[in-house]
């Protein structure tokens, strides 16, 4: 029964979690939203402490339910898990602890993380690599189908569907997606929560406070037959069936061995068999020593982390030749985030506000320092001041939430012109498309030639007025380079 009360929950949580990555229409942020900023690190990251909280009272209570519930990597280590299983069921042993892998790992990814160096926590965060597998991998396929049902529903005068486009929003980020895809699959495949209580920096953390949950699975040596079946399924390999014991800081509470015990020695209790503390072996620190070490690198983690959140051809049917975008010397960063450093200080490049967005302005970044982390470029559309996705779904605060009023104040950079790329003195022609579609009235036009009032109209900017939406340089017909790009802030500011 309480393995399929678990397995209820987690499916829930992993169908909601991928949903937020794959739906295009932002439907579903607004009712599930919260399942993203549930998650460990985020919710560290934005300082959330509520959540944070419930999530420490949620292991002290129950253990490490939150790797078999709620993490998106932990469910889908599971599913590859039970792929295995097909082949040969009660196949996992009880192996020993690593623990110099364990918190090695742990203190690189604080290391890492109150350096600034972004890319070894994006790497290790379960949640954040979950989100690039199913932006990168799963988005692309549930939008082909979209497209399909859509393509149906236009033969017979519907429009329950409408089409969406499909393209791959960064190489590097969708190599690492399959690459974090096929080795968790197949370590998970083959020895089921190898990467959890070996990895996984947020195991790791969770492994500590699991030692003292208040509910937890205790062998009754009294019933027990050492038949060893709980041991052959348990897929974190966390019960010596020979000692009777249990690691609790690697059991993620799935309630396997529960089901499988015939003799129903196992019980999900709170008691706890007394026995005398072991003496420690040469070369080895006592149980006391352990647990305020791990207890003290639990407690820097936490300390760490809260201190750190088209068309394709013209009327005339000349092939229009895709934009190319500018070289700019700062980079873009969404309203909200307040500066740059802060932004990459935070994000951990979980894709959440790349698949969000409705203007495909939000890619992935290829720079090694931000390696991942979504950047803004205007070739496919422009930030609209109407709409505030990004900040209403960043779960780890990078993007912190703001109205549309403050959005439409908040100057994130500022239009630059580049009158060699202009039309009206390349072609000749009057253009003005940037002025029209400014939505803050930045740009005027005005002769190029001073003192000659006949000459072509060209564009200029008020730089204290514009906010760097990009819709200028969008909208832009200079091909392949705009004649007017948006040149990023370090810092934002209201205007």
């Amino acid at each position: 029964m309480l393995r399929r009360i678990r397995l209820t929950f987690a499916v829930l949580f992993f169908a909601g979690v991928t949903l937020l990555f794959l739906d295009f229409t932002g439907a579903t942020h607004t009712w599930l939203g919260w399942m993203a900023k549930a998650q460990l690190l985020p919710a560290l990251l934005a300082t959330n402490l509520g959540i944070v909280a419930l999530l420490v009272l949620l292991t002290l209570a129950f253990g490490r339910v939150y790797c078999s519930v709620i993490c998106p990597l932990g469910v889908m280590q599971d599913v590859f898990a039970r792929l295995g299983r097909r082949k040969r069921k009660n196949r996992y042993s009880y192996s020993p602890a690593r623990p110099w892998l364990r918190y090695g790992v742990l203190v690189l990814f604080i290391t890492t993380l109150a350096a600034g160096v972004a890319v070894i926590p994006q790497l290790l965060d379960p949640y954040s690599a979950y989100g690039r597998i199913a932006s990168g991998l799963l988005a692309p396929v549930y939008a082909w189908g979209n497209n399909l049902l859509a393509a149906l529903a236009e033969r017979v005068d519907s429009y329950a569907f409408y089409s969406t486009e499909v393209w791959m929003r960064g190489a590097i980020t969708l190599a690492v997606a399959v690459a974090t895809l096929v080795v968790i699959g197949w370590l998970a495949w083959r020895n089921g929560r190898t990467y959890c209580n070996t990895i996984c920096p947020m195991g790791a953390v969770l492994g500590v406070l699991s030692r003292w949950a208040w509910f937890k699975p205790v062998i009754d040596t009294s019933k027990c037959t050492n038949c060893k079946l709980c041991s052959r399924r348990c897929k974190a390999a966390c019960i010596d069936t020979a000692r009777h014991e249990i690691d609790y800081s690697r059991c993620v509470a799935c309630m396997d061995c529960l089901e499988v015990c015939r003799s129903g020695a196992i019980s999900y209790t709170h008691r706890r068999r007394k026995k005398p503390e072991p003496a420690p072996q040469k070369g080895q620190g006592s149980p006391s020593a352990r647990r305020n070490f791990l207890t003290a690198t639990a407690m820097a983690a936490t300390a760490t982390a809260l201190k750190a959140q088209e068309k394709k051809v013209d009327g005339g049917l000349a092939v229009i030749v895709k934009k190319q975008p500018p070289v700019r010397h700062t980079h873009l960063v969404p309203p909200g985030a307040w500066s740059a450093v802060h932004f990459q200080r935070h994000c951990t490049a979980c894709q959440l506000y790349v698949a969000v967005c409705p203007t495909g302005v939000l890619r992935p970044s290829t720079e090694w320092s931000r390696l991942m982390q979504p950047e803004m470029g205007y070739e496919r559309g422009y930030c609209r001041p109407e709409c505030n996705k990004c900040s209403e779904a960043c779960p780890t605060g990078a993007i912190r939430p703001i109205t549309l009023d403050i959005k439409s104040s908040t100057q994130i950079g500022h239009a630059v012109v580049l009158r060699q790329n202009c039309v009206p003195l390349t072609d000749g022609v009057e253009c003005g498309n940037c002025a029209r579609h400014c939505p803050v009235g930045a740009i005027q036009m005005v002769p190029s030639t001073q003192g000659d009032p006949h000459s072509p109209k060209v564009p200029i900017v008020n730089e204290e007025r514009c906010i760097g939406c990009g819709a200028c340089e969008n909208l832009c017909p200079a091909r392949p380079f705009s004649a007017i790009y948006v040149e990023g802030h370090e810092t934002h500011r209201e205007i």
